[in-house]
């Protein structure tokens, strides 16, 4: 069989030969737990790569969503003067295209206490119509309502500091702000008793353990500024390009002010996020490497050991590509087959996170994901498609690219060579 004569490229025949070759008979007992070890390998090492990076996704995801469903996309504060003009402001800036929200707050800090306990906490005064556009709070609200919230002196607050303080809804707590009524002896604490209308929960602790929401009015009462507000909370209806609205705010605003967006108030902690990221996908990835050294291993003694089944094969008139794309096939077929069962594996685990976790927590008797450590009440996971097509196509060349030399090999072996001695 001549080289125009033989087989055309990847024939039956050479799927054959190559898929006997991945069948380990007694001799290859010890090339057969390599190959098995190389298809663990790439499995474990795609799965995992897939579920770190959804977990990831999950996580900037939720608390972006989480941070934002909160917090404005941009923050106006005062220059010169206090905001005294805020309502005119605010309604300029929620008329300009894009924006979805422009709410006046009066922020200031407090001890929150009740009988059983007491903890610090963030008030944050601001109007019904503008809360009831945040659908974060809005649609969280666990016990009682939000109804004539502007006009009487209740107040919300989280799920996790109701239960710290060992209050419900309809219970009164006592809020104690530093600065207080002036008084000739100097600046007094200022302590008043408000009754809990609602309580919300986020989902996220640091939220639900510290916030306190009360109508505008009241805390400018409270905090001692009447007829200004601290600053106005701009939600946009797209946070990723928040730039481009910065200039029609600002002329929106139509008096000095300060502007600061959402990048710039998380960056440390985005930056971070994007760090570790960045890092687990490296380290990760050697996984999958070592499991591709494996196949080179693994192939290079099956070429060693088929010595003799290459030299006849070669003398009956296989040609060297012929001899080259069966080991080629062999290495491949642990990679994709491996890749593909990774892939799938991590699909799996991916769409059953939560209640992995909540299984795994039951098993050992411990919180697995503590709220408190990692601001989230429930494990998040969202694959990106871009992502988990990178990992597939990444373990897939590498396992590709480590057939090549033990392929390369098979097919340079002398067939006069392999035969002399047997």
């Amino acid at each position: 069989m001549t080289e125009t004569d033989g087989t055309r490229p990847f024939s039956p025949f050479e799927w054959m030969l190559s898929l006997r070759y991945l069948r380990a008979r007694r001799k290859e007992g010890f090339i057969s737990v390599i190959a098995g070890f190389s298809f663990l390998g790439i499995m474990l090492g795609v799965a995992t790569l897939i579920i770190v990076m959804a977990v990831m996704n999950g996580f900037r995801k939720e608390l972006l969503d989480k941070i934002l469903g909160l917090n404005g996309h941009l923050l106006i504060q005062p220059l010169e003067k206090p905001l005294t003009d805020w309502e005119e402001v605010a309604a300029r800036i929620a008329s300009v295209k894009g924006i979805k929200l422009a709410a006046p707050i009066v922020e200031g800090q407090a001890l929150a206490s009740s009988p059983f306990n007491a903890g610090g906490v963030l008030i944050r005064g601001i109007r019904l119509m503008d809360m009831e556009k945040l659908p974060s709070i809005i649609n969280n609200i666990k016990q009682g309502s939000l109804g004539g919230f502007d006009e009487g002196q209740g107040v919300a607050i989280g799920r996790r500091l109701a239960d710290r303080l060992s209050l419900r809804s309809g219970d009164n707590i006592t809020l104690v702000a530093p600065r207080g009524a002036v008084t000739p002896m100097g600046t007094t604490p200022r302590i008043k008793i408000y009754k809990i209308a609602a309580v919300f929960e986020i989902g996220m602790s640091e939220y639900d353990s510290s916030m306190v929401f009360m109508p505008l009015k009241e805390a400018q009462a409270y905090f001692n500024r009447a007829g200004d507000v601290t600053a106005i909370e701009v939600y946009t209806d797209n946070p990723d390009r928040v730039d481009r609205y910065r200039k029609e705010v600002t002329d929106a605003a139509k008096r000095p002010i300060y502007m600061i967006d959402w990048r710039q108030r998380n960056a440390t902690f985005f930056n971070a996020l994007q760090v570790e990221r960045n890092v687990m996908f490296m380290i990760l990835t050697l996984i999958v490497l070592v499991a591709a050294l494996n196949i080179v291993s693994g192939l290079i003694m099956l070429v060693k050991d088929k010595g003799q089944d290459i030299a006849i094969l070669r003398t009956m008139g296989a040609t060297q590509g012929a001899i080259m794309r069966v080991f080629l096939i062999t290495g491949a077929a642990i990679g994709v087959v491996g890749t593909m069962v990774g892939f799938l594996l991590g699909v799996v685990i991916c769409f059953n996170i939560e209640s992995i976790r909540q299984f795994m927590s039951w098993l050992t008797s411990t919180e697995l994901f503590s709220p408190e450590l990692y601001f989230l009440s429930r494990l998040p996971a969202e694959m990106d498609t871009g992502e988990t097509t990178a990992v597939v196509v990444m373990a897939l060349t590498l396992s590709l690219l480590a057939t090549l030399y033990p392929s390369w090999r098979a097919a340079r072996l002398d067939p006069v060579e392999a035969l002399r001695y047997e």
